[in-house]
């Protein structure tokens, strides 16, 4: 996410980002949009007021609040170009990261280790979910939540999510958890070292160094704390991994990939699937089978544990990430199969042009919109089925262009 010398103390009031500081020329437009976020806000106050907030919470929050024009950019910004999951890994994972991550293990092991034995969460894997996600604190943003939110609530796409999580802010100012101006963030309202939303620190937020407030941005006790209480809340199971790399059997059904598809360990070791090592393979209830690059490249057997990350962040690489990331603060292998390097990564308008030929060939793939979800995915299963190809359901430029043959 960037690269910076983590703050240890809560952070004092944040100078003017690029968010803020960008002079705007105003003009009558400006000033009329400044007159209709100042109603909103107005408007807001009523609201929270009548859910609870007090006149001097209104007056600290609301006092000196923007809008900031390039959250709503941010917001909007669609990028065309996506990464490859090895692209993602290579920087989420790098030899950089294992470093200073075995580093940070060290220096708060006390922290992690009283988190673990609080919650049952590895102190590896709160520690890589700290370096996931601000890299160990170097950059959790410098945007006022407050802002952010508001913003992003009177911009109107997300209005009833953003007046939430203001809300929810609110609610974490009136408890004296952290004061207006330390509370800072990304330009999405997520806060603090592990970038929880005001909704999720409501929750989840723990003040495990008993200072009487919760404080995510400045306590590594709260910090582990918090995060591992998250997890644990998600359904960590504790003295389980994540997942582990398996090498497939010539002639495997790669359609089985499906995070639908749970079933034992010892159905997995039935139908010939087997560790990088030689070593056994952990036992998990309800595994699923991962191929993040489809059948060209590694294969993942994970676990509830696996799914407990997925609810920090819904994304396959993301996940994929933390648990690789732990294994290398333990002291663990890398991936160790080869990624298909020489496949590019489908743009958004090839993944809609991919949508669309679906659709229309009748492999029903929902709306087109240049996202790989389960609809896709499905629908791209099915049409490889049809015409004898592995069924990984992975999008490539290849059946792209097979689809749009006629």
């Amino acid at each position: 996410m960037g690269c910076a010398v983590e703050p240890l103390k809560a952070p004092e009031a944040p100078a003017p980002s690029a968010i803020t500081a960008r002079p705007i020329e105003v003009g009558t437009d400006e000033v009329a949009l400044q007159q209709r976020f100042a109603d909103w806000v107005m408007a807001f106050r009523a609201t929270a007021r009548v859910a609870g907030i007090d006149e001097e919470t209104l007056r600290v929050a609301f006092a000196d609040v923007h809008y900031l024009p390039r959250v709503v950019e941010l917001d909007r910004a669609q990028p065309e170009f996506l990464r490859t999951v090895w692209g993602y890994l290579d920087s989420a994972v790098s030899p950089q990261r294992v470093a200073r991550g075995q580093e940070k293990l060290l220096q708060f092991r006390v922290e992690a280790d009283a988190a673990a034995a609080r919650y049952g969460v590895p102190p590896n894997i709160v520690v890589a979910i700290w370096g996931a996600e601000s890299n160990y604190g170097g950059n959790f943003g410098n945007i006022p939540t407050i802002d952010a939110l508001a913003t992003l609530a009177f911009e109107g796409r997300r209005e009833e999510w953003a007046r939430g999580q203001l809300l929810a802010a609110l609610k974490i100012l009136q408890n004296g958890d952290i004061d207006r101006a330390q509370m800072i963030g990304s330009w999405a309202g997520a806060m603090g070292q592990t970038q929880f939303l005001p909704s999720v620190f409501l929750a989840h937020a723990v003040d495990a160094d008993g200072d009487g407030r919760r404080d995510i941005w400045g306590s590594m006790a709260d910090v582990m704390a918090s995060t591992a209480n998250f997890l644990a809340h998600s359904g960590w199971q504790a003295d389980q991994p994540w997942g582990v790399e398996v090498q497939l059997p010539p002639g495997f059904d790669v359609g089985r990939a499906d995070a639908a598809l749970r079933q034992p360990t010892a159905q997995w070791l039935a139908e010939g699937l087997r560790s990088m090592d030689g070593a056994s393979l952990p036992e998990l209830t309800d595994a699923t089978l991962v191929l993040p690059a489809g059948a060209g490249g590694p294969a993942f057997l994970v676990g509830p544990n696996f799914r407990a990350i997925l609810r920090y962040n819904n994304s396959t690489s993301y996940a994929l990430s933390v648990g690789l990331l732990a294994q290398r603060l333990a002291g663990g292998p890398g991936v160790r199969a080869p990624w298909p390097r020489d496949l590019p990564a489908l743009t958004r308008t090839q993944l809609q042009a991919l949508q669309t030929a679906l659709n229309e060939r009748g492999f029903a793939s929902g709306t087109p919109d240049g996202l790989m979800g389960p609809a896709t995915r499905d629908g791209l299963r099915r049409y490889q089925r049809s015409v004898g190809l592995p069924a990984d359901g992975y999008p490539t430029l290849d059946l792209l262009q097979r689809l749009q043959q006629r």
